[in-house]
């Protein structure tokens, strides 16, 4: 997916000439009050700026209204940005299985439950599979990241790693549901990776890669 400039619908190409740079050492609010997600988004930007989340500002969570997550990546970006007068990086990401025409996808949070237990998600995956009566477990992760500047225009981009469900869940490290999806061509979860190597393969990763593409120096 490309990224756009809300104010004029320009695509990523166009990004650089209107001069939508990420300067080194700005503050950037990181538009979530997920503790684990908050970390990735840290550690992608590799710490060349400083990052707060939003949960840190006490900045109020925006009702998630759209159907995409490119959608979903806007609001969240743009509440935080507009609230606290910086500019915001925002995630909207999910996991979407294939045998559940595209579920939970945008919802994948919400599968969680109010106490955004991932425990239950992941058991309800897998209850909602065998009611399919389905072999196929292909899956993938999608991330959106927008990034938006207070009262101004917005970039957004999106990354995708495809696999495969497996259960029980295995792993104990990242968040949400890394612990039941193993990316094409490995033998273990995400949730039994390290921060660095679930970093290299990622969707998060991949939409950050275009994201630095587009607006670093």
């Amino acid at each position: 997916m490309e990224a756009w400039r809300l104010a004029g619908g320009a695509r990523l190409r166009d990004v650089a000439a209107m001069a939508l740079r990420l300067t080194p050492g700005a503050r950037i609010v990181a538009a979530t009050h997920n503790p684990g997600k908050a970390r990735e988004l840290a550690a992608l930007l590799d710490g060349r700026f400083d990052v707060v989340a939003a949960g840190e500002l006490g900045l109020a969570e925006p009702e998630e209204t759209e159907q995409t997550f490119a959608g979903n990546a806007l609001v969240k970006a743009r509440a935080a940005a507009d609230a606290s007068g910086l500019i915001a990086l925002a995630d909207d990401s999910g996991l979407s299985v294939r045998a559940l025409d595209g579920a939970p996808g945008v919802y994948s949070a919400r599968w969680a439950g109010p106490e955004r237990d991932f425990r239950h998600a992941m058991a309800l995956v897998e209850r909602r599979l065998a009611e399919t009566e389905q072999e196929d477990r292909a899956a993938w992760f999608t991330s959106a990241l927008a990034v938006a500047w207070p009262e101004g225009p917005a970039v957004v981009v999106e990354g995708r790693v495809d696999g495969t469900l497996t259960f029980p869940p295995r792993g104990h490290k990242g968040f949400g549901y890394d612990p039941i999806f193993l990316p094409a061509g490995e033998r273990r979860t995400f949730g039994e990776m390290d921060e660095t190597e679930k970093g290299s393969l990622s969707h998060r990763a991949r939409a950050f890669a275009k994201l630095k593409a587009a607006l670093f120096d």
